[in-house]
């Protein structure tokens, strides 16, 4: 209850932004509330400079609300629908992540970007987006212009991708009978959620093919965000050895306790749809997951340097459309391969 009572007004006012944000964002999907929610809060930073008794509770939404909607993302998860599809999918999935994160790390040592922008936008672009920068954010400490740098870039290029991936699929001869080649390409090349349905449903609308495109990118896609638990943990393990001696690494201190939320998130609702229960149950879960998520942006927009993001932001632009054309390219490579495509 204290901590409520110290934290209420930064609260108040994260969630008073967040509302007309989470409003928008359903008008404007490829954009989402995620961004929009980030800007606002910049824009509103750069009038409203002494935050006073709001400034612990704009801080600790950047924190604990960003946590708490990671967990609640678990709820979105059917781990069997998920396995299933991971059988053919997987293996492109585990190399257009392998690809972007080697992509960041080398940019990081040859641009000399700062190390935490460059494993979020290289995490953003490779898993995610929003998502596995949120549940990144919190294991490596990055602060909010780090994590506004990385939400615009990733940003950015998921426009590019909502709107050009269906043009380059017919440009290059995806099969246009079936979704299924252009479904596990914009699931496993288009980072964001909303990008990747805008991407998929356009191709469904070119081809009059219903929702089989969408079905198959979506599945995909969430696929790919079981990956925000072996690369945070992995992050984390790292960090913590890094500020501790090797003798004295602690794994329960290094364990992100959210993430293990998260995953048993995920074994309740595969449960529960396994015995039965209709899926809809969990629809206002994972509709405050995003909520919550668009809250914490709006704290993380509060806390940014403008125009410190505006004179860095040209190299984490540079390591995010690496990224994306790395993972692009070796996406469309691995179907080659595997003779989907």
């Amino acid at each position: 209850m204290e901590t409520i009572k110290k934290n209420i007004y930064g609260i108040l006012v994260c969630l008073v932004i967040a509302i007309p944000s989470w409003l928008l964002g359903k008008q404007f999907p490829v954009i989402g509330g995620a961004v929009i929610s980030i800007l606002a809060g910049m824009i509103i930073t750069m009038f409203w400079k002494e935050k006073g008794k709001a400034a612990p509770g704009i801080k600790w939404t950047s924190k604990i609300i960003l946590q708490t909607a990671v967990v609640l993302l678990g709820f979105g998860m059917n781990l069997g629908v998920i396995f299933e599809t991971g059988k053919q999918s997987l293996p492109i999935i585990i190399c257009t992540i392998s690809t972007s994160l080697l992509i960041a790390w080398l940019l990081r040592k040859i641009l000399h970007v700062p190390s935490n922008t460059s494993i979020l936008v290289g995490v953003g672009s490779s898993i995610c987006g929003g998502s596995a920068i949120a549940a990144t954010t919190p294991v490596i400490d990055a602060d909010d212009d780090e994590v506004a740098q990385a939400i615009a870039v990733i940003f950015f290029f998921n426009v590019l991708a909502a709107l050009f991936f269906p043009i380059l699929g017919k440009a290059i001869g995806f099969d246009t009978l079936h979704g299924d080649a252009f479904g596990i390409f914009a699931g496993t090349a288009i980072n964001d959620t909303s990008s990747v349905t805008a991407a998929a449903s356009t191709w469904d609308s070119m081809w009059h093919l219903g929702s089989a495109t969408l079905n198959k990118a979506v599945t995909v896609k969430l696929t790919r965000t079981l990956a925000i638990i072996p690369i945070t943990l992995g992050l984390s393990m790292i960090r913590s050895k890094k500020k501790q001696k090797s003798s004295n690494f602690n794994l329960k201190k290094a364990f992100p306790m959210f993430i293990l939320y998260f995953v048993l998130a995920a074994i309740i609702t595969t449960i529960s749809l396994h015995m039965g229960v209709n899926s809809n149950v969990f629809l206002p879960i994972k509709e405050l997951s995003k909520f919550l998520i668009i809250m914490a942006m709006v704290a993380i927009g509060l806390n940014s340097n403008v125009i410190h993001l505006i004179k860095t932001g040209g190299k984490p632009l540079l390591v995010g459309a690496s990224c994306w054309c790395g993972i692009t390219i070796v996406s469309l490579l691995m179907q080659h391969v595997m003779g989907i495509w």
